[in-house]
């Protein structure tokens, strides 16, 4: 996620029925309108995003940051967020998140900004989930559909919505089932954005990959659970929480054995994080 982590850390060139449109849109949400200037600017954003994150391989930071973003705060608070993450950047590079759970960031942070400056109509909301999806398309994943209208609130997010990797399944479905309305299959699904990015041991603690091939979205995180440990590769407690647990386990299994279903899955599950607190139902 993305390192699910997140302490440092989705259907393309198919045809849809309209029902299976339908869900993919939203599952009933109805979305603001934004104007074609809005439009025409989030069609450049995603150009120049594939740029980028192509010439600098960041679609992971890129992944962690939407997910963080859409984890900590439903979708409010980017702003100022953003201004702390720059202004302690300036101070101690490298480590410049005001919450420590999300170490690192500042990197995505400077690298989007050039960007983000060319599109001032853009609200930061919009574009680091823009982003996110884009880091997913780009190394090979499912297409996540984006529906833009997110507004940037200037109140910071509230603490505690990050998921701990040193914790187990209950964990888990405390984050992201009590607090955030996810199933088991979203929280499976997400766990597999791990097939993208390492963990840093100066952010948090734990060093390594959870494939060998970092850049490249695909199932393999879930058949390297299935396949056990192996040297240099890593799985956090989180990670074998999905192995231990009755209810995640025929889900890992899925994922392992058919890509597909892991790639149909994720772009759902992508969906709901990133619009949560977003649209009316």
């Amino acid at each position: 996620m993305v390192e699910l982590i997140l302490n440092e850390s989705f259907l393309g060139g198919v045809e849809l029925d309209r029902e299976e449109e339908e869900l993919l849109a939203g599952m009933g949400k109805s979305y603001p309108t934004v104007s074609d200037e809005y439009l025409a600017a989030v069609a450049k954003a995603k150009r120049k995003l594939r740029g980028l994150i192509a010439e600098k391989n960041c679609a992971p930071l890129m992944l962690r940051l939407a997910v963080g973003v859409a984890l900590r705060g439903h979708l409010r608070c980017v702003v100022e967020d953003r201004r702390a993450l720059r202004h302690r950047s300036e101070r101690t590079p490298g480590r410049a998140s005001p919450h420590g759970a999300n170490a690192g960031l500042d990197i995505a942070v400077r690298l989007l900004d050039p960007i983000k400056d060319q599109l001032p109509i853009l609200s930061y909301a919009d574009f680091y989930q823009l982003a996110g999806v884009v880091a997913v398309e780009v190394t090979g994943g499912p297409e996540v559909p984006f529906h833009p209208g997110r507004q940037d609130k200037p109140e910071p997010p509230p603490e505690g919505r990050l998921p701990d990797a040193t914790q187990g399944s209950d964990h888990l479905r405390q984050v992201f089932s009590a607090q955030m309305g996810l199933s088991d299959k979203d929280i499976v699904a997400l766990s597999g954005g791990h097939t993208l990015g390492r963990c840093h041991k100066e952010r948090s603690g734990f060093e390594g990959a959870w494939t060998s091939n970092p850049l490249i979205f695909d199932n393999s995180y879930f058949t390297e659970l299935m396949s056990g440990e192996k040297e240099g590769l890593l799985q956090l407690p989180s990670d074998k929480a999905l192995m231990a647990d009755p209810a995640f386990r025929p889900l890992v299994e899925k994922y392992a054995a058919d890509e597909d279903a892991f790639f149909a899955d994720y772009a759902e599950a992508h969906l709901k994080l990133s619009e949560l607190g977003f649209a009316e139902e």
